[in-house]
């Protein structure tokens, strides 16, 4: 009995030394996570300020035009995304993708939508195509076609977006000048300039305060800036949704008249985590990416050159009706018209794009001060 009420003593003065030893452990970690989070909050309140209203072209299967989140069904496969889109038990509330880059002259906030579906053509075309191509490339080495990257058909998960630019004025974000913004349609960089910058490359796009007005195409849902026009709107046969910035994902099935509530999910917690998994039931293909040279600047306003590299991560969402695994994300995507620049380019490495695209060149700050994906910049919150 005195052994085993000795060995009782011993066993909660270990759990006691062990308990004061581990206390400071736990209070060591808690602003590092303050911090991080604190940051994020930074970056929403960012995305807020300059997220775009969405013109949303319905077309005639208008249910597959929603606006969503990759996860709507509940899981990360890609490959079951085409069949659950039907299966109006899975809501497809609205969510629109986002991540934020900073120089200390500039934001740059990357936006993405997600469809289910690009319904586009036909899924039997599509899939017949993609087979000649994959023989094509096993047996010669290359795509027969010559469309391997060009063409547009009916493929599973679809994802398009935008580059919105907007120069700093002080700390206040409300001061900001948005100047610039590129969307991506169908494998093409679409250039434009708000009023703030007339005479500029590209064509102008209207904002609605500092928001950007865009028209997402229905079926195929490539993005450029909204007009309104007949020509624009011929093939939205079930008229238009307006997607707009709430704070809250709203189902578009229990909408009154055609507005649309949508809210933002960071692409740094979503999307990019599950890319760094490589092939998985989210990504089908992989691309080791080139080293990136980048420019970052410290509070002094010193300026070095550092080198990054993305690894080896998920480039193509899994898929396979129609064209497999033909959507990718932002870092992904690329310009026919550029295909000679590093894959990724204009999602890591943003204000040296802008700078060449709209030849602002030695004008333009192209030194990181914040770049989350490349681990510059201080994590905590500014404002």
């Amino acid at each position: 009995m005195k052994l085993l009420i000795i060995a009782l003593s011993i066993l909660l003065i270990s759990v006691a030394t062990w308990a004061q030893f581990r206390l400071p452990v736990t209070s060591e970690r808690e602003p590092e996570s303050s911090a991080s989070s604190g940051r994020a909050s930074l970056d929403k309140q960012i995305a807020v300020q300059f997220a775009p209203v969405i013109y949303q072209g319905l077309g005639d299967q208008p249910r597959y035009d929603y606006i969503t989140n990759f996860d709507f069904d509940g899981d990360w496969k890609g490959d079951n995304n085409w069949g659950n889109a039907a299966n109006k038990k899975h809501l497809l509330r609205a969510y629109v993708y986002y991540s934020v880059i900073e120089t200390a002259t500039h934001y740059f906030v990357h936006y993405a939508f997600y469809h289910p579906r690009d319904y586009k053509g036909g899924i039997g075309k599509s899939a017949l195509l993609d087979v000649l191509i994959k023989e094509g490339v096993r047996r010669a080495g290359k795509d027969p076609t010559g469309l391997a990257d060009e063409v547009a058909l009916s493929h599973e998960n679809d994802l398009e977006g935008c580059l919105v630019v907007a120069e700093k004025r002080g700390d206040d974000l409300q001061q900001a000048v948005l100047q610039y913004v590129e969307t991506m349609a169908h494998n093409r960089y679409l250039k434009y300039h708000t009023g703030e910058m007339r005479g500029a490359i590209g064509d102008g796009i209207e904002v609605q305060g500092q928001r950007p007005l865009l028209f997402v195409e229905p079926k195929g849902h490539g993005v450029v800036s909204y007009t309104g026009t007949r020509g624009q709107l011929k093939n939205s046969v079930n008229g238009t949704l307006i997607y707009s910035y709430e704070g809250t994902a709203e189902n578009p099935d229990k909408r009154h008249g055609d507005a649309v509530g949508y809210d933002l999910m960071a692409i740094q917690e979503t999307l990019w985590l599950h890319a760094q998994k490589g092939e998985s039931e989210t990504f089908a293909e992989v691309i080791e990416y080139q080293e990136f040279k980048v420019s970052t600047q410290n509070l002094d306003g010193k300026i070095t050159t550092i080198e990054r590299q993305p690894g080896k991560i998920g480039a193509a969402f899994r898929g396979t009706v129609g064209f497999k695994n033909k959507a990718r994300p932002p870092w992904g995507w690329y310009d026919e018209a550029e295909k000679d620049r590093p894959r990724g380019e204009w999602f890591f490495d943003p204000a040296v794009v802008i700078a060449r695209h709209f030849n602002l060149e030695q004008r333009f700050v192209q030194a990181y001060t914040y770049h989350p994906f490349f681990k510059i910049g201080n994590t905590q919150a500014r404002r």
